[in-house]
């Protein structure tokens, strides 16, 4: 029996290392999809809605496929920080966030034929900061250039630096993937990681 074809919907690194870690083959692909915000949306919303859009329109590309999207939002007392693309924005974002509390919210939404709906959760994490000067913060951004990540907080490597605790039920959540919950989904699309068809 062949392998069901797995689809990442994402370009992003992170999660395409992550998923390697389930040691089962996929393809990547580029969702083209808004990631805007709505206006009445709350940082966890806009996370479902853009890991559901992104599996939905990578699925119509591959007839027959488990296609998995994913978003990430951070949510700073109902105030969302999204990619600051730019030192400056991620500078003040950082500042904002200083011996601060927030929630980062990992949506994963799982679409394919042997699904009898969309499948979509959302995995939150709490992460409190660190209280640092503007120059380590000036420093970190030199150093890991965090621009595509909310927050400016890569925590995968030097950004684990300004964190001073995470709470979380997957580890891999804050990275982009929460491979736990992926699981559990997989196995209910008929997909066994750990035995092979």
């Amino acid at each position: 029996m062949a392998r069901p074809l797995i689809v990442l919907a994402s370009t992003s690194r992170y999660r395409r290392e992550l998923l390697e870690r389930l040691h089962w083959p996929f393809e990547v692909h580029a969702p083209q999809v808004d990631e805007t915000a709505l206006p009445s949306e709350t940082p966890r919303e806009t996370a479902l809605r853009l890991a559901r859009d992104k599996a939905a329109n990578v699925a119509a590309h591959f007839s027959g496929a488990i296609v998995i999207g994913s978003d990430q939002t951070l949510d700073l007392n109902g105030v969302a920080l999204g990619k600051p693309r730019s030192h400056e924005a991620a500078l003040a974002q950082l500042q904002s966030l200083q011996g601060r509390t927030a929630v980062f919210y990992t949506a994963l939404a799982l679409n394919g034929p042997a699904l009898n709906s969309i499948q979509i959760d959302c995995v939150p994490t709490t992460v409190t900061f660190r209280n640092l000067p503007t120059a380590q913060l000036e420093a970190y951004l030199r150093a890991d250039q965090p621009y595509d990540c909310a927050g400016a907080a890569k925590i995968e490597s030097l950004g684990i630096a300004l964190i001073q605790s995470v709470k979380s039920d997957d580890p891999t959540a804050l990275i982009g993937l929460p491979l736990i919950r992926l699981i559990s989904m997989l196995a209910s699309a008929g997909i066994d990681v750990l035995g092979r068809p």
